[in-house]
């Protein structure tokens, strides 16, 4: 089963991802995107991660390498949730080399259709706003909404939260 979850910044979606992997017979594994960058995204993941210690999650810090970890993790018996797409598509642009993306992005989209277990991707969605002035900011707009939809389309289930509410887009 693979679902993707999509929803601005604090809508909620992240908290909904987790309780739909409350499956007690798995493992839930928490594949996590974020890199600190300064005092404030380390405080941030650091009560990230205290809370889902507390919730029995096992913590996997992948910023880059979520093929891998997927691979790696994924069985009958585990439920995945990857926090966040964006962050890790930020993760990838900012590398020097603007060719790799395509490439990484071709191997997840191969790795999350052949995966075993449940997997639930979170994500911002940031293309309802304007089109940005810079070009890195354009190009990551472009990007994650191109990821977006070719997840959608090979997900089983696909839903947008606002305000803490799911619409969900595809079941």
């Amino acid at each position: 089963m693979l679902e993707l979850y999509l929803g601005g910044a604090r809508s909620g979606k992240s908290r909904l991802a987790e309780q739909r992997l409350c499956e007690p017979t798995s493992q839930r594994i928490y594949l996590a995107t974020a890199t600190a960058g300064d005092a404030e995204m380390a405080a941030r993941i650091s009560h990230h991660q205290q809370q889902r210690a507390a919730d029995d999650w096992r913590t996997v810090e992948a910023p880059e390498e979520l093929s891998t970890a997927i691979k790696q993790y994924a069985s009958p018996q585990t439920a995945i949730l990857v926090d966040c797409l964006t962050l890790w598509l930020s993760n990838w642009l900012a590398k020097e080399d603007d060719d790799s993306w395509q490439m990484v992005k071709g191997q997840f989209l191969h790795t999350i259709a052949a995966a075993p277990g449940h997997i639930v991707l979170v994500s911002n969605e940031v293309g309802q706003g304007i089109v940005p002035l810079g070009t890195l900011t354009r190009r990551f707009v472009d990007e994650s909404g191109r990821l977006h939809q070719d997840i959608a389309a090979i997900a089983d289930r696909v839903v947008f939260v606002t305000a803490g509410l799911e619409q969900v887009l595809k079941n």
